[in-house]
């Protein structure tokens, strides 16, 4: 890329690390960040009305790193994207990190987004949208959309970061040269 880098994605799976990743990409850049999250979910985990309006305005402006989530949000910051980050840990590491993270936040009551917080531990076994359930039923579902990104829209570069150390060091990257390497 020739342009300065302006307009990140990140992707993975649930509990890939996208928010901590991204917040990480946007202090390297000196770009704002948007929590997806926090622009989608309402109270009781509802979605918000305003999600759709709220990320054409994050899309149309100059600047900014976000996570390539819900489904009528991705097009939208997809056809302004320049690069899209995808942490494309192996599953292993991703259940691990999902789990603890699962856990950490329900045993502290940690508030999320609206007030809302993490389901009880134990509904795991019943509800099969549960974060953990959800990540392992959705492990496959980045892949198949990197695919199509790398089909549908060759504009965009598609980073894979396969690791922790292959993000960092694709990070430390941008600080010296100030462009992407995919």
């Amino acid at each position: 890329m020739s342009e300065p880098l302006r307009r990140v994605l990140v992707a993975g799976s649930p509990g890939a690390g996208k928010s901590t990743f991204a917040r990480r990409l946007a202090d390297t850049l000196d770009l704002p960040y948007t929590e997806i999250d926090a622009l989608h979910h309402g109270p009781h985990w509802t979605p918000r009305p305003e999600f759709v309006d709220d990320v054409r305005a994050l899309a149309a402006s100059d600047a900014w790193v976000t996570e390539w989530l819900f489904p009528q949000a991705r097009p939208v910051l997809l056809a302004r994207a320049q690069v899209l980050a995808w942490l494309d840990l192996p599953t292993p590491q991703v259940m691990w990190q999902v789990t603890r993270r699962t856990v950490s936040r329900r045993a502290h009551r940690t508030e999320l987004w609206a007030g809302n917080q993490e389901a009880p531990l134990w509904t795991v076994l019943t509800e099969p949208n549960h974060m953990i359930r959800w990540t392992w039923r959705t492990r496959h579902e980045p892949a198949e959309r990197m695919a199509a990104v790398r089909r549908e829209m060759p504009h965009v570069v598609v980073a894979r970061l396969r690791s922790h150390r292959e993000a960092d060091a694709w990070l430390q990257s941008l600080t010296r040269q100030g462009r992407p390497t995919g």
